[in-house]
This record gives C-alpha cells, structure tokens and sequence, in this order.
C-alpha cells in the first residue's frame, strides 16, 4: 500500500512539468517583477514629476493583471496537459504585453509613438487570450494527456 505523500510524488518532480508550463510559469513570475519595478521606477522618474498618466497606469495594471494570467496559464498547463489552446493563451497573454503595455511605456517615458498603432492589438490580444484559455479549459477531458 502505498503512503498518502506517494500520490503527489509526480507533482513534485520538476521532471515532469511540460517546458510550456514552467516557460509561462517563469515569464509570468518575471512580468510581475518588472511590474513592481517599472510602479517603483515611474513614481520617481523626473518625466512623470507632475503624476504618472493614466495610460500608464492602466499599463501596469494591465501588465500585474496578465502577468498573474501567465502564472494560470503554466499552472493550467501542468494540471490539464499540454494542449495548442492553452499553449497559444499563453503566447497571446505575452503579446499582449508588448503590444499593449510595453509599448505604452516606450511611449510615455521614452517619448518613442512609433508603434502607437499596435495598442489595441495588444489588447486584442489579450481578449483572445482569455477566450483561447476557456476553449483549452473546456476541453480538457476531450483529449489525451500528452507532455510536451
């Protein structure tokens, strides 16, 4: 018979965590760590010494919301298997984090507006990126579980 602790033996072996899983895992611990940076850096920046603007701040909201997106994505991926729904959520949440927040940075602290264009596609995709999450949740019981 074995010990209530041998059932989570698997869990507990990074060996077994889908690279897709702990890439997500690990870009989405790194964006929230420059979230924090970025919120601590903006407060004392000369150019922001009249206030951090409001796109600024729906920026790194933005960032901190899909940063823990990321996190859930790689959890999702462990729990529930590899799957191109899940793995393409993650993707998506990382482009949009470019397009998005990143871009919007470049913007408002470097004075760079050549991608100004490419806002709403970073929020485009993160809305795909929370819809593709769903499809890959919903699914999970319809396929078999594969590493990858």
């Amino acid at each position: 018979m074995s010990s209530p602790s041998s059932a989570f033996t698997s869990v507990d072996s990074p060996l077994v965590w889908p690279t897709s899983a702990r890439w997500f895992l690990a870009l989405g611990a790194i964006s929230a760590c420059t979230s924090v940076v970025f919120s601590a850096a903006f407060a004392h920046l000369p150019v922001f010494a009249g206030g951090v603007p409001m796109a600024v701040q729906t920026a790194l909201s933005q960032q901190q919301f899909h940063s823990l997106g990321l996190l859930f994505t790689g959890l999702a991926l462990r729990v529930c298997g590899v799957s191109r729904w899940l793995q393409a959520a993650g993707w998506l949440m990382l482009v949009g984090l470019v397009l998005f927040s990143f871009n919007l940075y470049a913007r408002h602290v470097l004075d760079w507006d050549a991608l100004r264009a490419l806002v709403p596609w970073g929020g485009t995709a993160w809305i795909l990126a929370w819809l593709f999450l769903a499809m890959g949740l919903a699914r999970v019981n319809r396929r078999p579980n594969r590493q990858a």
